[in-house]
């Protein structure tokens, strides 16, 4: 689709077809009397012939011709050309308005046609062509800019990630491979779209509030104290803090938040119990705690996915949601899901 210049008539090329020539005399005169060039065609088959040649902006065709007919017509030309078109008949009786614009045309007049009405028409169509143009030109636009903002979001997020895990580097990788964890299980429990594309940027920011944690509590071999512990504890919301002013389309903040929350009210840092604790922050408890055992800490070796998987199948229900488990147990047990 492109623009069409309504200040310069002359651009505009207008194509009469009609196997009447009279008609097709007639409304020729009309068009290039308002500035606009116009060409006519006796058929439906020489009309495609000056389409491959010239640059037509609008058709005004009618009905019924021997040959290729008006029908038709319009079907061929919605196939290979962006050209609007008019329709003009005598016999109206079978083809209503709603007919014509299924099929493709703009506009609908009946015969015999009074050129005025048909100018005016053909204007309407031409402002409707520009204005569809423009609306279009205007969606490429936020489309790429969405792209731009998603882009630069994607950046910030894994700037944030790699910034955490540089004071860490015994859980480097953590966040991400939770996220795999995350958008899976979303997937498996038929969530939306919208909700995977959360869990994906909770999951990458999860632990940032890790990062008002002493670096060498984080990395300490041994098991912390209790006043070591209860510090650790304030990550959650610490995290919520750094986040709570970006407006995401998730609500990614109060996953954060959420994410040491139990089902029986024995997490932290509210006691939350069950339906008080969003789905996606019972699902990043779920994703996290499999990825944190099966994984090498400070404090021991890795414990696998299998020593995993029966710690949150023993506790499913009282720490864990049932639904969230199911699907990671189904994921890992059944689909022999495997992260990077």
């Amino acid at each position: 689709m492109h623009e069409i210049n309504m200040d310069n008539a002359d651009t505009v090329h207008i194509l009469v077809v009609d196997d009447e020539e009279d008609i097709c005399d007639m409304i020729q005169q009309a068009v290039e009397l308002s500035g606009y060039d116009c060409s006519t065609a006796g058929s439906g088959e020489e009309a495609l012939e000056i389409l491959v040649k010239k640059n037509v902006n609008v058709i005004i065709t009618d009905i019924r011709m021997p040959g290729i007919d008006g029908i038709e017509l319009i079907q061929k030309v919605k196939e290979k050309h962006n050209t609007d078109i008019i329709v003009m008949t005598a016999y109206a009786s079978g083809l209503t308005y709603e007919n014509v614009i299924e099929l493709g045309a703009s506009d609908f007049v009946q015969k015999p046609v009074s050129p005025k009405e048909l100018l005016v028409r053909l204007k309407r169509v031409l402002r409707e062509h520009n204005l569809l143009f423009e609306r279009k030109k205007a969606d490429i636009k936020l489309q790429e800019s969405f792209k731009k903002l998603s882009k630069a979001l994607e950046q910030t997020v894994n700037a944030l990630t790699t910034t955490v895990e540089m004071r860490d580097l015994y859980t480097s990788g953590h966040q991400r491979r939770v996220t795999q964890i995350c958008c899976a299980i979303t997937k498996e429990m038929g969530l939306s779209s919208h909700q995977v594309a959360g869990m994906r940027i909770a999951g990458l920011l999860h632990d940032i509030g890790k990062i008002c944690v002493p670096s060498e509590l984080l990395s300490k071999p041994g098991r912390l104290t209790r006043s070591e512990f209860n510090l650790l504890k304030e990550h959650p919301q610490v995290g919520y803090e750094i986040v709570k002013g970006i407006e995401f389309p998730w609500p990614v903040a109060k996953i954060i938040l959420q994410h040491h929350e139990r089902m029986d009210g024995s997490g932290y840092p509210y006691g939350l119990t069950r339906d008080n604790i969003s789905i996606e922050a019972r699902i990043l408890a779920v994703s996290d705690v499999v990825e944190a055992m099966s994984s090498h800490r400070p404090y021991r070796p890795a414990l696998g996915i299998e020593v995993a998987l029966e710690e949150i199948s023993k506790k499913n229900g009282r720490l864990y949601d049932p639904d969230v488990t199911e699907a990671c147990m189904v994921l890992f047990k059944e689909k022999k899901f495997e992260l990077d």
